[in-house]
């Protein structure tokens, strides 16, 4: 910092803060920009790894000034390879990214605390835990050959382990003592480090020494876990087996076989006496650990299970892939019960809380997303609104009993019942309330018109319910124009869902008009059903005229049956059985024509 005036340097600072890489192309490194905030908020600069450095201005009593770095924002991860919870409080998380630094993430506000730089390689695997002292370490391996240990808090490197031959794939601590960890190497080698008498706030790492080694696998080791009690250890390899092991001498108690592909993670149950392990051969087994028996096999991903640990105290586990799907399984039932799919490439990281019941993943498409269990408040949830839709049901049917359509009609939408939508409409359309409709249908909005074509499709497949589908279809093509309804989202869908039934409906309704002509003309033929007259009533005259009619029809009727008696005299050739279905035909001639009265 330079004081413009006279041309002095203010303040120098006297170690980066920028992350330096030990790549050996000539990409550049350093800052590209920084900027002086407006009203005394510090100092802003940017980095070329696409890092946002927030400084702070302090001044002492001497008049002299300092920068304090008080916020880093990462802009791009790569890919995350590990990541663990860091302190007592879980309130940090301790990423390992394709770099060779491991970056501190605050979760309350999600930018980088502080960064841990000392290794010269790709940091490929972390762990966490919190000393006997209260301060929370964390162990770290690389494809450099060494492990580190690490005081997070005066964010120092306090030991390294050199021995390893192959990069470190995996590194675990203890669980219960807090006095050792366990690395495994691609060397196919397992070593213990003891970190007793190691000062939590050494200025200057020290070395470390390993305990016990054992060439334990045949192929690179990937994954390490410590049982809760500090007993035995278990490594999962690319041989396709994993062992247990037991501590601290690393004698072999049992090899687990029978996954197809190499092993990816391991972990011991918190209750019971048995492991799980994640393979590449799509699959999770449960292993007894006191003769190697698969107990259980989980399936359902669609490609390698890349890690794999519990939950909620043994009785659920958390599954994450190379198909990028995370899966919440149940021990007891072999179900999975939750899919999730929230990233776009392998997830390679998966970290669980053990205080604040959450879980981060961490992959390829260098996004961390946090997991929080909200079975809770999803039960509070799902009371809420079953309670809500207690009242607002209660409301709807008092609405009906008030005969109050258009609420009802509102409410239903809101409900989303369409059964009883139906049943409003149908009365309606049964005391012919076009006005009440019309009313309760310029009241909703597109979201509600969408739900309601939707609902109509529905009735108009069945012909009992179509005429009502009909009657609300028609209002809705009054009210509405044409244009603001082809802005319906999905509405071309729906139409072409309504045409082909409605085009059934009407055709139907022709035929059946049609066939009622024929009906019509039989009745009027058989003088059932009255002719249609707009006379209000018949005078006197025009009933005599009736009647005379009538009488001189019946004189008229009786004249020609006697001339078809005396011709049936003359034809002596016809049999007796013609001439009695003659005679039973007469029975007919007591009718005589009814005088219609108005």
């Amino acid at each position: 910092m330079w004081d413009s005036e006279r041309a002095v340097c203010l303040y120098e600072q006297k170690s980066s803060d920028v992350t330096v890489s030990s790549d050996t192309d000539d990409s550049p490194r350093g800052f590209t920009a920084a900027v002086i905030l407006p009203l005394d908020q510090g100092l802003l600069c940017v980095t070329v790894d696409h890092q946002f450095l927030f400084y702070s201005l302090v001044v002492h009593l001497e008049e002299k000034f300092k920068l304090m770095l008080s916020k880093r924002l990462v802009g791009y991860n790569e890919e995350i390879l590990d990541m663990r919870f860091l302190g007592e409080e879980e309130k940090f998380l301790a990423v390992a990214t394709n770099l060779e630094q491991v970056q501190v993430y605050d979760l309350e506000s999600m930018s980088c605390s502080y960064v841990l730089a000392g290794h010269t390689e790709i940091v490929l695997c972390l762990d966490t835990c919190v000393s006997s002292s209260g301060r929370p370490l964390l162990v770290t391996g690389s494809k450099d050959n060494s492990v580190r240990l690490w005081n997070s808090e005066s964010i120092n490197c306090i030991g390294v382990g050199m021995g390893h031959m192959g990069g470190v794939g995996a590194v675990a601590f203890s669980k219960k003592w807090k006095n050792f960890f366990v690395s495994g190497s691609s060397d196919r080698t397992i070593k213990v480090w003891s970190i007793d008498g190691i000062s939590d706030d050494a200025d200057q790492p020290i070395n470390l020494k390993a305990k016990a080694v054992v060439a334990a696998h045949d192929k690179d080791i990937n994954s390490l876990a410590i049982a809760p009690n500090d007993t035995l250890v278990c490594s999962g390899s690319q041989d396709r087996t994993a062992c247990v092991w037991r501590l601290p001498d690393l004698v072999s108690v049992v090899v687990l076989k029978g996954h197809k592909r190499g092993i990816w993670s391991v972990e011991f149950s918190p209750v019971d006496q048995c492991v799980i392990t994640a393979s590449g051969d799509k699959t999770i087994k449960m292993w007894a650990i006191a003769n190697g028996s698969c107990l259980k096999t989980f399936e359902g991903h669609t490609s390698s299970v890349l890690r794999a640990s519990f939950l909620t105290r043994g009785t659920q586990f958390v599954s994450c892939g190379a198909d990028g799907l995370v899966k919440l399984w149940t021990v007891k039932t072999n179900e999975c019960i939750a899919t999730y799919d929230q990233h776009e490439d392998k997830v390679w990281a998966l970290a669980i809380g053990r205080k604040t019941e959450m879980f981060a993943t961490g992959g390829g498409d260098a996004v961390v997303n946090l997991w929080y269990d909200s079975t809770a408040s999803d039960k509070a949830e799902a009371f809420r609104k079953e309670e809500e839709g207690v009242l607002r049901g209660q409301e709807l049917e008092n609405a009906v009993l008030d005969a109050d359509y258009n609420k009802a009609i509102q409410i239903a939408f809101e409900l989303r019942r369409p059964h009883k939508l139906f049943e409003l409409f149908a009365e309606l359309c049964r005391k012919d309330g076009g006005n009440q409709i019309e009313t309760a249908l310029r009241a909703l909005g597109k979201e509600e018109i969408h739900l309601l074509f939707e609902y109509i499709r529905e009735w108009n497949t069945k012909p009992k319910f179509c005429h009502v589908a009909q009657y609300v279809l028609f209002g809705v093509f009054n009210i509405f124009p044409p244009t603001e309804i082809l802005e319906i989202r999905g509405i071309g869908e729906l139409l072409e869902g309504l045409i082909p039934y409605s085009q059934r409906h009407f055709s139907r309704i022709d035929r059946l008009v049609r066939s009622t002509f024929l009906l019509d003309y039989t009745l009027h033929g058989m003088s059932v059903i009255e002719p249609d007259t707009n006379a209000t009533e018949m005078n006197d005259a025009d009933n005599k005229l009736l009647v005379e009619k009538g009488d001189q029809e019946q004189e008229l009727t009786s004249e020609m049956l006697k001339e078809k008696a005396l011709s049936k005299k003359r034809k002596p050739n016809k049999s007796k059985d013609t001439s009695r279905k003659k005679v039973k035909g007469a029975a007919y001639t007591s009718l005589a024509p009814i005088p219609l009265k108005v």
